[in-house]
């Protein structure tokens, strides 16, 4: 048995009618331990958020599994196990669009106490209160009487974001799904939003899935974690993050972090950028054979790349790269 707190096996995700499907997620496979950051990065339609709804039991895999605490989540027949009720207190998901994920018609307080009364985490409301206010005070969202009593509308976009925080924590979840969690705030409290995610981890040892598109909020957030780079529904990387930011293999990684910009604009200018052969994004619609990367990869074979796809493979450094290229080269320089 391993020591992975949830995982992903094989997942994948189809859409559509069955003359005509599209597979949003192919073959996605990672774990998480326990207190660990886990930063799935790629690019727009990638996969990311559909990966990330069937690990907080959202979705529904087409094929593959989810195991919470070692045990699957669905049963064999598409429904939910017998231990779905314990997955669903223990893993939260934050959503991306603060303005969306919030019922406009309740106040803070009511959507803050409803699953403390409903999973009777409280004895009362009385309690209630207690708990909801120590949740706003955690937040950041302090005096409590100035949020308590307020509707969504009447908040701004970062002081909505944090009731959303809020609201994942009152089940006391072992696990946070954070789909994009800070891409639509201001930047100016970007980061403060981040060392409140941080904080939790620190103080409640909360386990995290991490979505996003920015590498530079990837490194800020997990560069203790691990970063999965996906790319048109597959994982391409999985490294911790020094060894991604510092010596990415696999050549879409490289491309992604020749494309983030430094603090000194000196070095912005003079950064070297990895020159792709193309910059159309496959549709998912007309896959390319082999490697799905092949048709914008600097890297690129013909004869292997374009006819034999690269599965995920272990290298000696502990991460894994789906590269023909970068496993030959790294094998032969181990």
């Amino acid at each position: 048995m391993n020591d992975y707190l949830i995982e992903a096996r094989n997942l994948v995700r189809k859409f559509g009618s069955r003359k005509e499907q599209v597979t949003a997620v192919d073959d996605v496979s990672f774990g998480i331990r326990p207190g660990e950051v886990v930063c799935l990065v790629g690019e727009s339609g990638c996969g990311k958020t559909t990966t990330g709804k069937m690990v907080a039991g959202l979705l529904k895999p087409t094929e593959g599994d989810i195991l919470f605490e070692g045990q699957s989540i669905w049963d064999e027949n598409g429904k939910k196990a017998g231990n779905f009720k314990r997955f669903r207190l223990g893993v939260q998901i934050i959503h991306q669009d603060p303005y969306a994920s919030l019922n406009p018609s309740h106040t803070v307080y009511k959507t803050l106490s409803t699953p403390l009364l409903h999973h009777h985490l409280v004895s009362n409301r009385k309690e209630a209160g207690e708990r909801v206010a120590e949740l706003l005070t955690r937040v950041g969202l302090s005096p409590v009487d100035d949020f308590i009593t307020k509707y969504p509308h009447q908040l701004s976009g970062g002081q909505r974001q944090r009731v959303s925080v809020a609201r994942a924590l009152t089940v006391n979840p072992r696990i946070i799904v954070a789909d994009e969690a800070v891409s639509m705030v201001d930047v100016s409290i970007r980061v403060s939003l981040l060392n409140i995610l941080s904080d939790l981890k620190e103080n409640l040892d909360v386990t995290y899935l991490f979505i996003t598109h920015d590498l530079a909020v990837a490194k800020f957030f997990a560069w203790a974690g691990r970063i999965a780079v996906m790319y048109v529904g597959s994982i391409v990387e999985l490294a911790s993050t020094p060894q991604l930011i510092n010596e990415p293999l696999h050549p879409y990684s490289r491309a992604l972090l020749s494309a983030v910009p430094e603090a000194d604009p000196r070095l912005t200018r003079s950064k070297k950028r990895v020159q792709l052969r193309s910059q159309d994004i496959p549709s998912l619609l007309a896959l390319p054979g082999g490697c799905r990367f092949h048709p914008r990869c600097p890297a690129f074979e013909e004869g292997l790349c374009d006819v034999v796809r690269p599965e995920l493979t272990p290298l000696a450094d502990g991460r894994f790269v789906a590269c023909h290229v970068a496993v030959r080269e790294a094998s032969a320089g181990g």
